[in-house]
């Protein structure tokens, strides 16, 4: 028996994400980019070159659930995990992945609470601030001051975040946050009272800090009641769902993007190309964020030396190679990326200069 000739095994990286429920739509192209990436290495490598095979978990958007897929990928032998994409499961997962000594790098994930850590776990996406900015800036140039906001809770960490961030720039500009109303997805029942306490207080602008379908949902119903303000969200819904369940009524939206849609570089069609061939659709952030996420993890261990932990070959392996532009992390795993704002135009997302 020539086991000599057998070709190694391959280097298990952990997938953890939302896959089912309410966010599915941002894990399952979160999903969709990292295996991508693990594909298109695979393709590349040659028969001495490391091969890799992704291991995917689903979170169900439960806590406890993610802490315990951390666990159950350590015991398949994972090196590390690409994930979470939700912040709120970050708070669960990132203690587990450290207990586990699992480095994780997450796509997503912008809560502060994470920032400036000497910790496992790294930040693709640039944080909440740089997102609110823009938002900010575009609202207050169209003549808003008056904003009322919806928030959902379910997501706490990054929404607390989101809300802050975007109250504060709004405030500096002379803006005024005149309510905020909380909801829990999923939960939540009266969803048309929750738009009618926004409607009362007279805002000129509404902004929605939640996924796409509850955006969608919170929008529909505040047309339906006759609220004709200019609406907003956070680049947590800025999914193609908010598009395809939006139709017309998403039509004029504002939200920020992890990338730029309209991208028209040879590397990024490349990237383009490849994705809806794969997939039989166009990606959007999450598939690029994690596309992202992934092409750092497989670069990172491919460089790792000798007697090298993980997570210093992350922190010296840089700069990576995304889907669009260079990056590096921090030394403290944060990335600083550009963010974009967009209009929902037409049926699509248009960039904003």
């Amino acid at each position: 028996m020539f086991t000599g000739c057998a070709p190694p095994e391959p280097v298990k990286i952990g997938f953890l994400a939302n896959l089912t429920g309410r966010n599915a739509d941002l894990g399952t192209a979160g999903r969709n980019g990292a295996l991508l990436a693990v594909e298109q290495a695979n393709a590349a490598a040659d028969s001495s070159g490391k091969k890799f095979e992704m291991i995917i978990r689903d979170d169900q958007n439960q806590p406890n659930i993610a802490a315990s897929a951390v666990d159950q990928l350590k015991a398949q032998g994972v090196v590390a995990i690409v994930g979470p994409m939700l912040s709120a499961m970050a708070v669960a997962a990132v203690p587990a992945a450290d207990k586990a000594g699992l480095p994780m790098v997450s796509p997503t994930v912008t809560s502060t609470q994470f920032t400036g850590k000497n910790d496992l776990f790294f930040k693709v996406a640039s944080s909440t601030r740089e997102h609110t900015r823009l938002g900010v800036a575009e609202l207050h140039k169209r003549g808003l001051r008056r904003i009322a906001i919806a928030q959902d809770v379910s997501n706490r960490a990054y929404t607390e975040d989101w809300l802050r961030d975007f109250s504060e720039g709004f405030e500096t500009l002379g803006g005024q946050v005149v309510a905020v109303e909380k909801f829990t997805s999923g939960q939540t029942q009266d969803y048309a009272l929750l738009v009618s306490k926004l409607g009362k207080v007279k805002p000129d602008g509404l902004l929605f800090i939640s996924n796409a379908i509850d955006t969608v949902r919170l929008l529909q119903l505040a047309r339906k009641q006759g609220l004709k303000q200019p609406a907003a969200g956070a680049t947590w819904s800025a999914t193609e769902h908010l598009i395809e369940l939006g139709g017309r009524t998403v039509e004029g939206f504002l939200v920020s993007q992890y990338f730029n849609r309209d991208d028209a570089s040879p590397g990024y069609q490349a990237f383009f190309d490849a994705y809806q061939k794969r997939f039989s659709q166009p990606p959007g952030f999450a598939s690029v964020a994690a596309y992202d996420a992934m092409q750092a993890m497989l670069q990172a261990l491919r460089r790792q030396a000798d007697g090298q932990s993980l997570k210093q070959a992350l922190l010296a392996s840089g700069p990576y190679q995304g889907a669009q532009l260079l990056w590096s992390f921090d030394q403290f795993g944060d990335a600083q990326r550009r963010a974009y704002l967009s209009e929902v135009r037409g049926g699509r997302f248009v960039m904003l200069d």
